[in-house]
């Protein structure tokens, strides 16, 4: 049976996860870990690609990241090559190194990322290579630390996925360690390692069984149906500049561009910011930081209206069309 062809758009949150062929082993010890982290974090900014999560096992890895510039293909090709060179030199060995094809499942961000931070990071200690929260501070090929505070390798996207638990930095550690205990205790049977409609309901209530759902894809409903018409805008044909991005949504909201940069609840500069928001972070590349004296927000204003653009915008074809003009 013919495996169904990759979901592989720039700007879409993908879990990505690494076998080595046979379950070998891909790290054999801490220089060949070392390798890999900085062929993957030089990647990343090479690309532009967006990290939210990542683990390294004796013989897997997962990574959760947002190739923007790229796609995911093109950004795992490089990866995978130049670590498997590398690693085959240094032990005197030759062949393929990794599974011939790569398990990547397209993902609904604001129903499960958190889910999926979670689920990645906590991977070492139930794959028992180390014992309990505690030890995961310490370990040093995973992103919890660096969630933590406790590691400085400037892999993930912290200032966007700390926000989310609160709105100051120490509160939100505090929310995040809580949130990881919780995942130990309460485990579930169904793994975040594959789309679909048993794995996309079991972590979203929201969901019916007559919903759209697809194996390659970790969500249901309008965002599956995005996915697989296409609505989502190309980020290649994508070249507004802020000023110009804050313009056009002001006149689609028949608003006027100075009142963006001020507190004001109503609803066309709330849905215009958060529309503003969402495009700037996705496609433009910005940094909630420094969108939000733009807009008269917090970085966690940002965050939270990030979130509602993209829904707005997925839903208003009107606005998807007046932005690809």
């Amino acid at each position: 049976m013919p495996r169904n062809s990759r979901i592989d758009i720039p700007g879409l949150l993908q879990h990505v996860i690494v076998r080595g062929i046979d379950r070998q082993a891909i790290f054999i010890d801490d220089q060949d870990r070392d390798t890999f982290v900085s062929r993957f974090s030089l990647l990343l900014k090479e690309t532009a690609t967006d990290c939210y999560a990542w683990a390294m096992l004796d013989n897997h890895f997962h990574l959760l990241i947002r190739p923007t510039s790229i796609k995911l293909s093109t950004f795992m090709r490089r990866l995978l090559t130049s670590y498997a060179v590398v690693f085959n030199l240094r032990h005197n060995r030759s062949g393929h190194l990794f599974q011939n094809r790569y398990k990547s499942i397209v993902c609904d961000e604001e129903p499960y990322l958190l889910e999926l931070v979670r689920y990645i990071h906590l991977n070492p200690v139930r794959a028992h290579m180390i014992n309990d929260l505690n030890a995961l501070i310490d370990y040093p090929w995973c992103g919890h630390a660096e969630l933590m505070g406790k590691a400085s390798s400037n892999l993930l996207k912290s200032e966007e996925v700390l926000p989310l638990f609160s709105r100051t930095k120490k509160k939100a550690i505090q929310n995040y360690l809580h949130f990881m205990e919780d995942g130990l205790q309460n485990e579930t049977t169904v793994p975040l390692s594959s789309g679909g409609k048993l794995t996309s309901i079991n972590y979203n209530s929201t969901l019916d069984d007559d919903c759209c759902f697809d194996s390659r894809i970790l969500g249901g409903g309008d965002f599956v149906e995005s996915v697989l018409d296409g609505k989502l805008l190309p980020s290649s044909n994508f070249d507004l500049s802020f000023s110009d991005l804050s313009k056009r949504i002001a006149a689609y909201y028949e608003i006027a561009s100075c009142d963006l940069s001020k507190p004001n609840k109503a609803q066309p500069i709330a849905n215009a910011k958060a529309v503003i928001c969402y495009i700037a972070i996705r496609y433009l590349q910005l940094k909630g930081v420094d969108i939000a004296p733009k807009l008269g927000y917090s970085s966690a204003a940002v965050s939270h209206a990030t979130k509602r653009g993209k829904q707005i915008l997925d839903e208003d074809n009107s606005l998807q069309k007046i932005l690809r003009d």
